[in-house]
């Protein structure tokens, strides 16, 4: 029989403003990927949002890259997950000050851009790359399928 899942998420915010979502809709849109991955037992993600000056420094210290970006995930090394333990996915770090200037400061727009950039994050959390097309097509796909998009809407080319 298989493990029930429980997908548990922390959240923090660095910005002074208020998210474009809410938690609740994360968790759900989280459990939605999971569940369709077919992941089991309690899982837990970590979500930061920053602004760009803070993302910059990620980027530069993790991928040797000096420029802001829209998203950054760190997957954690489960290998010494015990049964029945938590299994800590990993950490999904979003910029507020691109998604902000992307959708001109539109909520609606930015909710919908942190949803985007939120799955790509747990996606890659689950393993998924897009470094080559046929790589990029299938994350491409699964983002569509979990936020219920078109496959343009769910997939611009990223901007590394």
């Amino acid at each position: 029989m298989a493990d029930k899942l429980v997908v548990e998420i922390a959240i923090s915010n660095l910005n002074t403003g208020p998210l474009p979502c809410r938690s609740k809709t994360l968790h759900q849109l989280a459990e939605r990927i999971c569940a369709g991955e077919g992941c089991e037992g309690t899982l837990e993600i970590s979500v930061l949002f920053c602004d760009d000056m803070y993302i910059t420094m990620l980027n530069k210290k993790y991928r040797d890259k000096a420029e802001p970006t829209d998203v950054l995930s760190f997957p954690q090394d489960s290998a010494w997950v015990t049964e029945g333990a938590v299994k800590v996915l990993g950490d999904v770090v979003i910029s507020m000050d691109t998604v902000c200037a992307r959708c001109y400061g539109k909520r609606i727009a930015m909710r919908q851009e942190v949803l985007l950039l939120f799955c790509h994050g747990v996606l890659h959390l689950l393993g998924y790359e897009h470094h080559t097309p046929s790589l990029a097509a299938e994350m491409n796909q699964r983002q569509a399928d979990y936020l219920g998009l078109d496959l343009e809407t769910a997939w611009r080319p990223v901007r590394n």
